[in-house]
């Protein structure tokens, strides 16, 4: 059941985040208003406008005979919000009036708003031929019934694609509520680009991708780059010391690892057909999480000495408690992220009291980390080990506090960079770490202050047994004597001698 909630949850955010550039779906009258999609257009180049411009091509047809066409909406922010917020008004012919009060002089139409901006289309289309309200033939995508052309000079932007069993009476020029009995349905097969699809010189790495995700595919290929060689060397370290804290820290470093595979084979299939492999992607989100929820586990379990200052590993339950609920908590933080918060708001997950919440517990188990290690100092005065616990706490440190400052920088940040901004950030500190680490428990440095594992304690009885046997005693006994011996003699003989002389 969890894993057909996240399932659900990942394959919802392909649609509504912007992720899935290409979506294919069907829309019944009887819902009334379907969110289809939101996306990110880039800003277009005065110098280079039709090779930069965004793109929102398609297909909408029916089996069903429609007695008036519904609308499709291509909706920037400012018109969007007003629209949105009325969909919700129970009598919907009044909801249909309020959404389009302002649309409806802004809107083109040939006869009620001559002067209006294309935002607007008449769907489901015939079969074979353009849209009903296409002017402009030569202007259509080949192969589609529809084409937008965004265009915006100054800034990037988001736009908001919807459905809605809305009609415009040409009449009266108002709009009402179609509701057929029985409901009918339309199929939509919609595509959103940045970058023009006429001309082949458009960029792999932003055409597929809404703004706010452009430049992704570059992040995740410089860091794989650097897992390939990190993670080799680690492969050889493990094999040079099998050591608990090695282990650990291997198979955290692994886990992050596959994650970042798995989500590069998502980016760069989505490059290519604007879909890639939500289900792929969902098993790469998890792998992140398992890996920095066990990473966490590491440093917990060093700043209290364990393998360090002790073997014995003192207060397993808490440790292992809050290292659960950590994970757990960031599960459902991913979950609530993908289902419950909802974009039209242009928030991101740590603006949510979810995300409020990991934030806190994060720096609560960041004080407990430290009170842990500061005790765990003050008992060692090994000096070797206490340098090394000096530069392991300085490490942690940075990557234990990154996310809380990293979450109030955020919410200054425009929705359209915030994610390129979390996703670098967090795969730097997160490779960062992993480096330092690397560096700290390096083979060659940590066998100086790591308690290896020693003879067993029923191996230091046995032995303690043997030291205490008799003829052990007696031969000691015996070996002090004649020791003893040789020293008188040894010293005797010169004072014979000098006797003799004299």
């Amino acid at each position: 059941m969890f894993k057909f909630v996240i399932v659900n949850a990942v394959l919802f955010s392909c649609l509504s985040e912007g992720r899935c550039t290409h979506i294919q779906g069907t829309f019944r009258t009887s819902d009334f208003y379907k969110f289809l999609i939101k996306f990110g257009f880039q800003k277009t180049d005065r110098h280079q406008a039709q090779a930069t411009h965004g793109f929102i091509f398609g297909n909408i047809t029916s089996r069903d005979k429609f007695q008036v066409p519904v609308t499709l909406a291509v909706l920037d922010r400012s018109y969007f919000l007003d629209y949105y917020k009325n969909r919700v008004i129970s009598d919907k012919n009044q909801a249909c009036k309020h959404m389009f009060s302002t649309l409806k002089v802004r809107a083109y139409d040939p006869k009620c708003s001559p002067k209006g901006k294309d935002y607007l289309r008449q769907v489901p289309c015939p079969k074979g031929k353009l849209c009903v309200n296409e002017d402009n033939p030569w202007n259509v995508v080949k192969k589609h019934q529809f084409t937008y052309v965004i265009e915006d000079f100054k800034q990037p932007s988001f736009w908001y694609v919807s459905l809605v069993a809305c009609y415009h009476d040409t009449a009266t020029c108002e709009w009402k509520h179609y509701n057929p009995h029985p409901s009918q349905e339309l199929e939509y097969d919609i595509w959103l680009v940045n970058g023009n699809p006429n001309n082949s010189a458009y960029s792999t790495f932003a055409y597929q991708f809404s703004f706010d995700r452009q430049n992704t595919l570059e992040l995740y290929l410089l860091f794989w780059l650097c897992y390939m060689v990190l993670v080799p060397l680690q492969c050889h370290a493990i094999k040079a010391q099998k050591h608990p804290v090695t282990k650990l820290f291997t198979a955290s470093l692994l886990l992050d690892f596959i994650a970042l595979c798995l989500i590069l084979v998502h980016t760069l299939k989505f490059a290519l057909d604007g879909e890639g492999f939500p289900k792929i992607a969902l098993t790469g989100d998890i792998f992140d999480i398992l890996s920095r929820t066990s990473f966490m586990l590491l440093l917990l379990l060093l700043a209290k000495g364990w393998a360090v200052t002790r073997l014995e590993l003192t207060w397993k339950p808490l440790v292992f408690a809050i290292w659960l609920c950590y994970g757990i908590v960031h599960i459902l933080l991913y979950v609530w992220n993908q289902t419950e918060v909802d974009i039209i708001e242009d928030i991101d997950e740590y603006q949510t009291w979810p995300g409020w919440l990991i934030i806190v517990f994060r720096s609560l188990i960041m004080i407990w980390f430290l009170y842990e290690l500061r005790t765990t100092m003050l008992y060692e005065h090994n000096t070797q080990k206490l340098n090394f616990l000096l530069h392991f706490g300085a490490s942690s440190l940075v990557w234990f506090i990154y996310l809380p400052i990293l979450a109030l920088i955020a919410l200054h940040v425009s929705a359209l960079w915030r994610f390129k901004l979390l996703l670098g950030i967090t795969y730097s500190a997160d490779c960062f770490a992993y480096c330092v680490m690397a560096h700290l428990l390096w083979p060659t440095r940590s066998e100086q202050y790591f308690l290896l594992k020693g003879p067993s304690s029923a191996d230091l009885d046995e032995l303690d047994e043997f030291n205490e046997a008799p003829h052990v005693v007696n031969n000691s006994y015996t070996s002090m004597s004649s020791m003893s011996s040789q020293d008188i003699c040894g010293y005797d003989e010169p004072a014979k001698s000098k006797a003799a002389d004299a």
